[in-house]
């Protein structure tokens, strides 16, 4: 049975308000499964980096900061077509779900940073996208926690892909973009594309319209990080910023 059947039957054998309520949950998992098809990524950043390594069946990610196996995913669609990978995020609730769906990936509970010991963890509650090592979230958090770092040159070099080339890095860590950038040595390993939420510190309330500001993207200490290691900015969508190493050709 086709997939809009299915939906049908589930949704619309009502009447009254419920086939009204029923209906608008009829139109949205269409709308669901049209998008799911064609991108899992929070602003289609997932179609540029598809399209980017359109040619290579199978590579190796690492991905800071994944949250969700399907839901805002940057490596989700790499998956599916034969990749494999480490997802790191601060949440166990998360890691326990991607090892269950993500049975080639490695995926660990642990928080990356410039340095390896102990950080201050600005904690909201399980399972949020926003937990995170940055001070931005500090006044916000519901409470301060402690936490053990390491290093992505760390966790790297104890995986279990350690002696394969490293093709992608996503990081999404809630304005903590720059110390995780500093805790892989983009010279040795030189991943071919880099895709880092962008984030700046002081205008965590002003976020959407500073995020539309070039400017502030060009005098930031991502771009000028990633420039000096060879990289160039090719693109920037949503509240990504997109890099590619100089050694890519087209």
């Amino acid at each position: 049975m086709k997939f809009e059947e299915k939906i049908k039957q589930k949704y619309l054998h009502s009447s009254g308000f419920n086939l009204i309520k029923n209906l608008y949950f009829y139109i949205q998992a269409l709308k669901s499964k049209k998008f799911i098809k064609k991108s899992y990524s929070g602003g289609a950043q997932d179609l540029i980096i598809n399209y980017f390594f359109k040619d290579k069946k199978k590579g190796i990610y690492i991905d800071v900061g994944c949250y969700h196996p399907y839901n805002g995913s940057n490596t989700k669609l790499l998956y599916d077509k034969g990749w494999s990978g480490i997802n790191i995020d601060l949440d166990f609730h998360t890691i326990d779900f991607f090892n269950f769906v993500r049975k080639r990936d490695e995926n660990i509970n642990i928080a990356i940073s410039d340095t390896e010991g102990e950080k201050d963890l600005y904690f909201f509650h399980n399972r949020s996208a926003i937990n995170s090592l940055s001070e931005i979230r500090k006044k916000e958090a519901k409470e301060i926690r402690k936490i053990k770092t390491k290093t992505l040159n760390s966790v790297f070099e104890n995986s279990k892909f350690k002696n394969e080339k490293i093709n992608l890095i996503s990081i999404d860590v809630e304005g903590y973009e720059i110390e995780v950038l500093k805790s892989i040595n983009l010279e040795k390993y030189a991943p071919e594309m880099v895709v880092i939420e962008f984030l700046e510190r002081d205008i965590i309330n002003n976020l959407e319209f500073h995020n539309q500001n070039i400017s502030a993207i060009l005098n930031s200490e991502i771009y000028k990080h990633m420039i000096k290691n060879n990289y160039n900015f090719v693109n920037w969508l949503h509240s990504d910023l997109i890099f590619v190493h100089n050694s890519v050709r087209n």
